[in-house]
C-alpha cells in the first residue's frame, strides 16, 4: 500500500478522529499525552516502549546497560519514527536529558508518553517535540521497568501497534492505523472543504450552527452548490 505520508502529515489531530469516525472506527486519542512545547507538531511511525511495575527479581532478569530494553527501542529510531512509552502512570518518568539526547543524535521525530518526562530546560534544546502528561522531578528508577520492545502497548487508553501512524499537534496525539491511512486522507480533506464553506456561509448570513452541522441535507446542498463557483 502506498501511503500519501507527506499529505497526511498536513493533517490536524481532529481532522484524523472525525474521518475514523465516519469509517466506524472508535477514537484515538491518548489520554492524558499533550504537547510540551506548544506548536510543535509530531509526525511519524511508532516505535513501541513499555514499562512495568518495579520487582527486584524481574530488575535481575533484564538485559543490561546498552541491551536494557529502551536502549533497544531507542536504537529501532530514526527519521520518520516516534517513541511511544506506556508508562505505569501519569506522574511517572520514562527518562529524561541523557537519554534522550540518543532520540536527537538518531533523528527521531520525537517522544508521545502517557507518563512523564524530565529535564525539562535540557529537552527544550533539543528542539523535538515532545508530547506527555507534564515535567516531572520525580525518577523512574526503583518505580517502573522498561519491558517491551515494539509490542502491542496500552498508551493512554488507546492500543498502539507499531508501525502505526502517529500524528500530535497542540490539541492531542492520535493514532492512525496504516491500513485505513489513505482513506482518512481522503475524507479529511473533503470533510475541510465542506467545513470551509459552512463557516464562510454563516459569515456571510449568520444563522444557527445546526443548520448544516452536523452534516445533512442542506449541507451537501450548500457544498455542491459551492464546487459549481469554483468551476
Amino acid at each position: 500500500m502506498d501511503i500519501k505520508f507527506s499529505e497526511i502529515k498536513k493533517l490536524s489531530s481532529q481532522m484524523i478522529i472525525d474521518a475514523m469516525a465516519i469509517l466506524g472506527w472508535n477514537q484515538t486519542m491518548i489520554k492524558g499525552s499533550n504537547s510540551l512545547f506548544k506548536g510543535k507538531k509530531i509526525f511519524g511511525e511508532a516505535v513501541t516502549l513499555s514499562f512495568l511495575p518495579y520487582r527486584k527479581d524481574l530488575l535481575e532478569d533484564l538485559p543490561k546497560r546498552s541491551k536494557s530494553p529502551e536502549y533497544e527501542a531507542f536504537e529501532l529510531c530514526g527519521p520518520n519514527k516516534v517513541l511511544v512509552a506506556s508508562s505505569i502512570g501519569p506522574l511517572e518518568s520514562i527518562g529524561g536529558d541523557i537519554k534522550f539526547l540518543r532520540l536527537f543524535q538518531k533523528k527521531a521525530e520525537g517522544i508521545v508518553t502517557d507518563g512523564a518526562v524530565r529535564d525539562s530546560q535540557e529537552l527544550k534544546k533539543y528542539n523535538f517535540p515532545v508530547f506527555a502528561n507534564s515535567f516531572t522531578s520525580k525518577q523512574g528508577v526503583g518505580i517502573m521497568l522498561p519491558f517491551g520492545v515494539n509490542q502491542l502497548i496500552n498508551c493512554g487508553g488507546i492500543l498502539i501497534k507499531p508501525g502505526d501512524l502517529i500524528l500530535g499537534d497542540d490539541d492531542g496525539v492520535v493514532v492512525l492505523p496504516k491500513i485505513i491511512a489513505n482513506e482518512v486522507l481522503s475524507i479529511s480533506l473533503e470533510r475541510e472543504e465542506i467545513e470551509k464553506t459552512i463557516k464562510m456561509e454563516l459569515e456571510n448570513n449568520p444563522d444557527s450552527p445546526g443548520t448544516y452541522y452536523p452534516f445533512n441535507d442542506d449541507t451537501y446542498k450548500l457544498y455542491e452548490e459551492f464546487k459549481k463557483t469554483k468551476k
